[in-house]
């Protein structure tokens, strides 16, 4: 009887892999809709995690590279429904609405988007968003920074009279808000005198606006240089002027080598397998899903130790483990004069949450002496411009 009762489990267990549920029968094929290519990190991320879903469940993935923000996610939506695809990830933020248009044409396929902001309020039961607390990631590679400018003071090597970090930013939304002020409070907890401008280029891959911002950054005094943005232009910058460079989505250190530090990435593997997962076994997905470091769905890379200032290893693992504990948080209004707004603390915030035409506030989200960054929805919502940052540009 155990024997039998051993095989059956195994069977399960086989099925499960090969993305057949045992109880419901239901293969999983698995499309997944790009706004760029390989070239892009951003998008590189999401192949990664398609190829590792494929290679973990044994199922067939199709990828779709290069679909515009318009009409075209509709279009390419649709295809993969029709070519059998029931699980259908879109991954950036302007395919939204186009995602939801295919979720009510073809009801019995899931469909998910990474970065969006309406599936808590849209109420349909096979369109859902998911994002990950990338500022946990931000704030960690902000920590690498900040030991880094303590360093260059240290030694004489700072351009001004105290260190002054630069960052290369897509737009002025709330993700890439969220994610700058998440690295400059990382770097202001250990370096308490920073300061930091931001240059945006409004685009998210853009490799001569964002090499420029860097450049102009560089020449405007700045001793270190980050993005959120999804080209090398930034990087490369840095590495031809000598600047200690915090890349994002992936390691630069092959092509920079004598200026890379850390980069901080969303792994989407971890909310892939677990979509497909439920899909396979006839299970509801999370309408609303945010990945952690502790899901293993923030991470970064490893530490150039060449570059990097001494003891970087060791305080970002401690604080890792601090997050994953639940004892740190990045948003912090309870320390006195970490977070302030015109010299002013930080005490309370209506977020809008429920997105709406008019981007209208209604939900109070500082309280328990931090400001609780994605927790009533995935999507970032901080959108607040904190005192020691200066944007240069914000047109976008």
């Amino acid at each position: 009887m155990k024997k039998i009762l051993a095989l059956c489990l195994s069977l399960a267990l086989c099925l499960c892999l090969l993305g057949v549920s045992s109880a419901e029968g239901k293969t999983v094929k698995l499309g997944v809709i790009l706004l760029h290519d390989e070239d892009s990190t951003y998008d590189l991320n999401f192949i990664n995690a398609a190829n590792e879903v494929r290679d973990t469940l044994g199922i067939e993935v199709v990828i779709k590279r290069n679909i515009t923000e318009t009409n075209d996610c509709y279009v390419a939506a649709c295809q993969l429904a029709e070519e059998g695809c029931n699980v259908i990830l879109a991954d950036s933020f302007g395919h939204e609405s186009f995602m939801v248009d295919a979720a009510y044409e073809y009801p019995e396929v899931q469909f998910l988007h990474a970065t969006g902001t309406t599936a808590h309020t849209e109420g349909l039961s096979n369109f859902h968003n998911a994002f990950a607390a990338i500022y946990e990631g931000r704030y960690l590679a902000g920590v690498a920074a900040g030991l880094k400018l303590n360093e260059l003071e240290a030694a004489g090597k700072i351009k001004g009279d105290h260190p002054v970090m630069g960052y290369v930013g897509a737009y002025t939304y709330a993700e890439v808000i969220s994610g700058y002020t998440s690295f400059y409070l990382g770097a202001k907890s250990v370096c308490p005198s920073v300061t930091m401008m931001v240059q945006f280029t409004g685009s998210w891959y853009d490799e001569m606006e964002e090499r420029a911002a860097a450049q102009a950054l560089i020449s405007a005094g700045c001793d270190l240089i980050s993005q959120h943005a999804d080209s090398m232009g930034a990087p490369t910058a840095c590495e031809d002027a000598g600047i200690p460079n915090v890349a994002y989505n992936a390691s630069t250190i092959a092509r920079c080598p004598n200026t890379f530090i850390v980069s901080s990435r969303i792994d989407w593997a971890p909310y892939l397998i677990y979509a497909c997962t439920q899909v396979a076994n006839g299970e509801a997905i999370d309408t609303d899903w945010t990945g952690t470091l502790a899901t293993g769905s923030v991470k970064l890379t490893d530490i150039n130790t060449a570059v990097a200032a001494e003891g970087t290893v060791e305080t970002i693992e401690a604080l890792k483990a601090e997050f994953e504990a639940g004892n740190l948080h990045v948003f912090d209004t309870a320390t006195e004069g970490f977070i302030t707004v015109g010299g002013a603390a930080l005490t309370a915030y209506l977020a809008d949450v429920d997105s709406d035409p008019a981007y209208t506030p209604e939900t109070e989200v500082v309280f328990d002496g931090y400001f609780h960054e994605s927790e009533f929805r995935s999507a970032p919502y901080f959108d607040v411009t904190i005192d020691g940052i200066e944007l240069l540009n914000a047109k976008y």
